[in-house]
C-alpha cells in the first residue's frame, strides 16, 4: 500500500512537472537559474527536464496500474534519486549554493531515496506478498 501512494506522488509531480519544462523550458532559466543559449541547448532542456521527466512518471504510473512493474519502477527511482541526491548535495556544499530550488531538489531527493532505500533494502519482505 504504501508503495502504490509514493508511486502514485511521483506520477502527480513528475508528469505535470515534465510537461510544464516541455512546453515552456525558460521557465527553469527563473526557476533553477537554467538557460539555453541556442536551438540545440532548448532542444536538451525539453529532453531532459520534459521528456525523462513525463517518462519517470509514467514509469510510475506503469508501477501503480500493473502489479508486476512496482518493484521495476521503485527499483529505477532509488537509482535515479540517488544519483540526484548524492551529487546535488555533494556539489552544493563544494559550490556552497543553496538556492530555494537547490534546498527544495536535494530536500526531496534525498528523503526520497531514504524512504526507498527503507522500502527496498531494509524493510523486511512480507510472507505472503499480494
Amino acid at each position: 500500500m504504501i508503495e502504490r501512494l509514493f508511486l502514485g506522488l511521483q506520477v502527480l509531480l513528475f508528469i505535470p512537472y515534465g510537461l510544464y519544462c516541455l512546453v515552456d523550458p525558460a521557465m527553469l532559466s527563473g526557476a533553477a537559474g537554467v538557460t539555453a543559449n541556442s536551438v540545440t541547448g532548448t532542444i536538451e532542456l525539453q529532453a531532459m527536464y520534459g521528456g525523462l521527466q513525463v517518462a519517470v512518471g509514467v514509469l510510475c504510473l506503469l508501477g501503480l496500474l500493473r502489479k508486476h512493474l512496482e518493484q521495476v519502477a521503485l527499483t529505477t527511482l532509488l537509482f535515479l534519486f540517488a544519483g540526484l541526491a548524492v551529487v546535488r548535495v555533494s556539489l552544493a556544499f563544494m559550490h556552497g549554493d543553496f538556492s530555494g530550488y537547490t534546498v527544495f531538489a536535494m530536500s526531496y531527493e534525498t528523503v526520497c531515496l531514504v524512504f526507498l532505500g527503507w522500502l527496498l533494502l531494509v524493510r523486511p519482505v512480507p510472507l505472503n506478498p499480494s
